[in-house]
C-alpha cells in the first residue's frame, strides 16, 4: 500500500462525534418490563396517588365553602380542621410516595445492572472482540443510572397526577366553562411544544451516552496501558485524545441541557399566562355577576392544581426520553444472543445438516461425558478442512485498535503508520490430528492462524466450513460448558485477575484446597512468591497482577490451568516471558502434569518443542508441514528456515 493510500485509509485522530440520529432507540414498551418487576410497590404508589389526589382536590372545595361562610358571617365550624386534615394527609402521603419511588428507582437500577452483567458475561467472544470494553462498562454504570429518573421524576405517580388534572378540569368546567376553554388553549399550546422537544431530548441523550461510552473506553485503554504510554512519551497525546472525547461528551450534554431547558419554563409560562387570563377575564366575570368571588378563588386554586401535574408531566417527558435514550444502548446489549442462544441456533443448523446428509458426523447434541468416552478410539482433537474468517465487525475493531495503538506510540504526524490487513480470512483448509496423550506443537510466523486454532477448539468461534472434532465428535454438538471442562487453556496474554493468589488459582478449580494450590505453585517455580508475603495464598497480586513480574504472571496462569487437571491442555506461547532457567523448570513441570494428558502448545521458540511427538507448521492460514523435528527439517522449507534463524541447525 502506498504512503498516500495509507494516509487516506488511516482514521482521524479525533474521536468520531456521535450523531444524534445514530444508534438504537428504545420504546416505552421496552421500558415497561423494568418497571413491572416492581409492580407491587407501584400499585401501592398508585393507590396512594389516588388518595393524595382526592385530598388535594377536596381542598379548593373546602376553601370555597369557607369563603362563602365568611361572606355571609356564618360560623366556620369544623371546616378549618377539615382543611388542615386534608393538607396534612396529602403531605404525609407525598412523603411516603417519595420514599417508595426513591427505593423503587434504586431497585430498577439494581435489577437492570444484574440483567446487563448476566448478559455481558455470557455473550459470544466475537462480541467482546468487536466492542470496546469501556463502552460496555459504561452501559452498566452511567446508562442504567438514567433509569432511576423515570420513577423519581413523575412517571410512577402519573396516576395521581392524572386524577388531579382530570378532577381539576371537571371542577373548573362546572364553575366557569368559558374560563376553562381559555385555559385549555394555553395548556394545549405548551403540551404541543413539549411534544416536539421530547424527540430531540431522546436523540441528544443517546448521543451523550455514546460519547460517555467512548470516554470510558479511552480512559480504560490509557490507564490499562499506562506504563507503555509513559515509556513511549505519549502521555500528552493520550491526554489530548481523551480530552477531545470528553469535549464530545460535553457538547452532547449541552445539547441535552438546551432541549431540557426549553421544557422547564414552559409549565411556568403556562401557569403565569393562565393566571393572567383568570384574573383578567375572571375579574370581569365577577364584576358582571356571572360568578362569585368564592367561585373565582376556587377556580384559581384548581388552576394551580391543573398546572402542577402538568409540570410533573413535562418533567416526566424529559426524564423518560433521557431514559429511553440510555435504554436503547442497554437494550442493544440485552438483545444480543448469548452463547446458549448461539448453541440453539447451531443445533438447528446441525439438524438440517443431518437431514440433508444422513452420513454426516453432525448427528445430534452431546450432553454427557459418557457420550464423549464412547469415541475413545478417535484422535483427541482433529481439524478437518477447516476454513474460518473473523466477522467483519471484529476485523474492523482490531484494525482500529491496532491503528490507534500505532498512532499513540508513533509521532502524531508520522505518515508511515501501516494499517492492519483488512482481510479477515485466517484459516484456509486446515487439517491435522492430535493423537490422544500426545504432545503436539503448532509453529509458524505471526499471523499464521495458530492462536485461532485454539480459539476454535475452545469454541470461542465456530468454523465457517469444515469441522473441529474432540474425540471424534464435532465440537458444535458439545455443550460449551462440558467442552471447556475437558480443556485447560492458557492464552497468549493470560490476564492475572485483581485479588489474591488463591483467587487466581481457584478460578477454574473453586474447590481446590490450600495444599493443592501450594503444590501447583511450587510445580511452576512460584514457591518464592508464596514465601514473599506472610499472607501466603492470600497475598494480593494487584490490579492486573502488577505486583508480579511478567514471567510470574505467565506461570500463575499455567498453574491455574494445571490445578483444574483437565485431560487436554492448550498452551499459547506459555513460556514466552520466561528466562532460560524458569523455562526449563516450566517444561519439567508441564512434562510432569502432561503425563496421560493431551498437550497442544504454540511456540515461537522451537527449542521448547523440538521433542514434541508432532509438530504442525502453519503459514498464512494453511498447514504446510507435519512431522517430527527431524522430519520437518528434511521436508518443510519454512520450518528449516525458522530453525536456521534460531540456530537449531
Amino acid at each position: 500500500m502506498s504512503s498516500d493510500a495509507r494516509r487516506s485509509a488511516r482514521p482521524s485522530r479525533s474521536p468520531r462525534r456521535p450523531r444524534e440520529d445514530a444508534g438504537p432507540r428504545a420504546s416505552l414498551r421496552q421500558l415497561l418490563p423494568f418497571l413491572f418487576e416492581h409492580k407491587a410497590v407501584l400499585i401501592v404508589v398508585a393507590v396512594l396517588s389516588v388518595l393524595a389526589a382526592a385530598a388535594t382536590l377536596a381542598q379548593p372545595l373546602v376553601v370555597g365553602q369557607v369563603i362563602a361562610l365568611v361572606q355571609v358571617g356564618d360560623p366556620l365550624g369544623t371546616l378549618v380542621w377539615v382543611l388542615v386534615a386534608l393538607v396534612v394527609v396529602a403531605s404525609v402521603i407525598s412523603g411516603v410516595q417519595h420514599y417508595l419511588l426513591q427505593r423503587t428507582g434504586t431497585a430498577v437500577v439494581y435489577s437492570s445492572r444484574r440483567r446487563l452483567v448476566a448478559q455481558l458475561l455470557h455473550l459470544p467472544v466475537k462480541e467482546y472482540d468487536a466492542r470496546r470494553t469501556g463502552d460496555l462498562v459504561s452501559r452498566v454504570g452511567t446508562d442504567t443510572t438514567l433509569l432511576y429518573a423515570v420513577l423519581t421524576q413523575g412517571l410512577a405517580d402519573s396516576v395521581g397526577n392524572a386524577l388531579i388534572f382530570v378532577g381539576a378540569v371537571i371542577a373548573m368546567l362546572v364553575i366557569d366553562p368559558l374560563l376553562l376553554v381559555m385555559i385549555l388553549v394555553v395548556v394545549g399550546a405548551s403540551v404541543a411544544i413539549v411534544g416536539v422537544l421530547s424527540g430531540r431530548i431522546r436523540r441528544a441523550t443517546h448521543a451523550q451516552q455514546e460519547a460517555v461510552g467512548e470516554l470510558a473506553s479511552g480512559v480504560e485503554r490509557a490507564v490499562g496501558s499506562i506504563r507503555t504510554i509513559r515509556a513511549a512519551g505519549a502521555s500528552g497525546r493520550e491526554q489530548a485524545a481523551i480530552e477531545t472525547t470528553a469535549r464530545g461528551a460535553f457538547d452532547a450534554g449541552v445539547r441535552v441541557a438546551k432541549s431540557s431547558a426549553l421544557v422547564v419554563p414552559i409549565a411556568g409560562i403556562a401557569l403565569q399566562l393562565s393566571l393572567l387570563v383568570v384574573l383578567g377575564v375572571g375579574g370581569f366575570r365577577v364584576a358582571s355577576g356571572a360568578i362569585s368571588i368564592a367561585q373565582l378563588v376556587t377556580f384559581v386554586m384548581f388552576l394551580f392544581f391543573l398546572v402542577q401535574p402538568l409540570g410533573s408531566f413535562f418533567g416526566a417527558i424529559t426524564s423518560v426520553n433521557q431514559a429511553l435514550g440510555a435504554l436503547g444502548r442497554i437494550q442493544e446489549v440485552l438483545d444480543l444472543p448469548t452463547e446458549t442462544a448461539d448453541d440453539d441456533a447451531i443445533a438447528t443448523t446441525v439438524q438440517q445438516a443431518r437431514l440433508a446428509d444422513p452420513a454426516s458426523d453432525l448427528t445430534g447434541p452431546i450432553n454427557t461425558l459418557d457420550d464423549l468416552l464412547a469415541t475413545r478410539d478417535a484422535p483427541a482433537i482433529e481439524f478437518r478442512d477447516v476454513h474460518f474468517a473473523y466477522p467483519a465487525a471484529v476485523v474492523r475493531a482490531r484494525r482500529d485498535a491496532e491503528a490507534e495503538v500505532a498512532r499513540t506510540l508513533a509521532d502524531v504526524h508520522a505518515d508511515t503508520v501501516s494499517m492492519p490487513d483488512a482481510d479477515g480470512d485466517v484459516l484456509r483448509g486446515v487439517s491435522f490430528a492430535v493423537p490422544r496423550g500426545a504432545r503436539v506443537a503448532l509453529v509458524g510466523p505471526s499471523g499464521a492462524g495458530k492462536s485461532t486454532t485454539l480459539a476454535l477448539i475452545e469454541r470461542f468461534y465456530d468454523p465457517d466450513a469444515g469441522a473441529v472434532l474432540l474425540d471424534g465428535t464435532d465440537v458444535r454438538r458439545i455443550d460449551r460448558t462440558r467442552l471447556r471442562a475437558q480443556l485447560g487453556y492458557v492464552e497468549q496474554d493470560a490476564p492475572t485477575l485483581a485479588g489474591t493468589l488463591a483467587d487466581n488459582l481457584r478460578l477454574a478449580a473453586p474447590h481446590a484446597d490450600d495444599e493443592e494450590c501450594e503444590r501447583v505453585l511450587r510445580a511452576v517455580n512460584l514457591g518464592d512468591v508464596l514465601e514473599r508475603s506472610p499472607l501466603g495464598l492470600e497475598a494480593p497480586v494487584g490490579e492486573a497482577g502488577v505486583m508480579l513480574s511478567g514471567g510470574e504472571r505467565q506461570r500463575l496462569a499455567i498453574a491455574r490451568a494445571l490445578l483444574a487437571a483437565p485431560p487436554i491442555l492448550l498452551l499459547d506461547e506459555s513460556t514466552s516471558s520466561l528466562d532460560g532457567l524458569n523455562e526449563q523448570r516450566m517444561r519439567e513441570a508441564i512434562d510432569a502434569v502432561a503425563t496421560g494428558r493431551t498437550l497442544v502448545l504454540i511456540a515461537h521458540r522451537l527449542s521448547t518443542v523440538v521433542d514434541s511427538d508432532l509438530i504442525v507448521v502453519m503459514d498464512r492460514g494453511r498447514v504446510v508441514g507435519q512431522g517430527t523435528h527431524e522430519e520437518l527439517l528434511a521436508t518443510t522449507p519454512l520450518y528449516r528456515e525458522l530453525a536456521r534463524h534460531q540456530l537449531l541447525v
